[in-house]
């Protein structure tokens, strides 16, 4: 009798569990259907910004900018962002970033470069401090984050780089690439890469003039395409962690039902044991009564 208390108590739990799980499941579905519409939103935008910069400054190939050339090779002072989740339950989300930015940040002191960390999510800001790794500056930006806030981020990338306080700035977050397939990624966001070199023959097969002038062109779209692809960046991060948080709760759902299964059998196993018991007492008992 004791057993099927106990069995039937953890039945209830592993219900319990099942309900929770499937539960976030649903809240995890809804947020990456809303996280991908925002990510599918931007990313025409940012892939479009992206080419007419470069074909703006492959007509310019006397322009000269630090968000394009940069310091020479090379590097000895990098800043970092590193960008996870503010809660778990995401399967190996947190852990894949968190190992390449620790991958990242070990080849970066074998190689002698001073590094700027700067994090956003309480999962890397206790990472972090679990390694003894210095911090500058931590963010919440949440499921949703405008681009208003990644913006002063930006802002604040493109200055220092400017002063010449890094001679490189990277960003180490989930890539999402389908709904199979998400990869941590190092990312460099300055420099921007050079412009394809026109073909030496014929040159750029398409001219432009240009009003205003190209320099003032550049000068306003390159901090508008920085912070376009930075802006991306943490959409594809968010869509990456709703993604894995709901093939993690949907795994997590099935489990509980299989150990649920599971249990109902050893249920049903003692609870048989426990009427054949009592039949055979009562049938003794009646026999010893004639």
């Amino acid at each position: 009798m004791a057993q099927l208390r106990v069995i039937k108590k953890r039945m209830g739990a592993v219900q319990t569990i099942e309900r929770i799980t499937k539960t976030m499941q649903m809240i995890a579905t809804a947020k990456f259907t809303a996280a991908s519409q925002r990510a599918a939103a931007t990313k025409p935008y940012t892939e479009q910004i992206t080419d007419l910069v470069r074909e703006v400054s492959g007509n310019a190939p006397e322009y000269d900018s630090s968000l394009i050339n940069g310091p020479a090779d090379p590097v000895k002072r990098e800043y970092l962002l590193v960008i996870t989740s503010d809660r778990g339950m995401c399967g190996a989300y947190n852990g894949n970033i968190l190992k390449t930015a620790l991958q990242h940040i070990r080849a970066c002191r074998e190689a002698g470069i001073e590094l700027t960390i700067e994090v956003s999510g309480k999962k890397a800001v206790n990472f972090f401090r679990f390694q003894k790794i210095d911090v500058r500056e931590r963010y919440e930006l949440g499921d949703t984050p405008s681009f208003e806030s990644v913006e002063r981020i930006a802002d604040t990338i493109i200055s220092e780089f400017s002063d010449g306080q890094y001679d490189a700035a990277r960003v180490v977050y989930m890539r999402f690439i389908s709904n199979a397939h998400q990869v941590p990624a190092v990312t460099r966001l300055l420099p921007m890469a050079q412009p394809a070199e026109a073909d030496e023959e014929g040159g750029n097969e398409v001219v432009y003039d240009f009003t205003p002038s190209v320099e003032e062109l550049l000068d306003e779209l390159m901090p508008r395409m920085i912070k376009t692809v930075l802006f991306q960046s943490f959409n594809d991060a968010v869509v990456s962690e709703q993604m894995m948080r709901m093939v993690a709760m949907k795994a997590a759902t099935e489990n509980a039902k299989e150990f649920g299964r599971t249990l109902k059998r050893q249920f049903n196993r003692a609870r048989q044991s426990q009427i054949t018991t009592e039949l055979t007492e009562i049938i003794s008992g009646a026999a010893a009564l004639e």
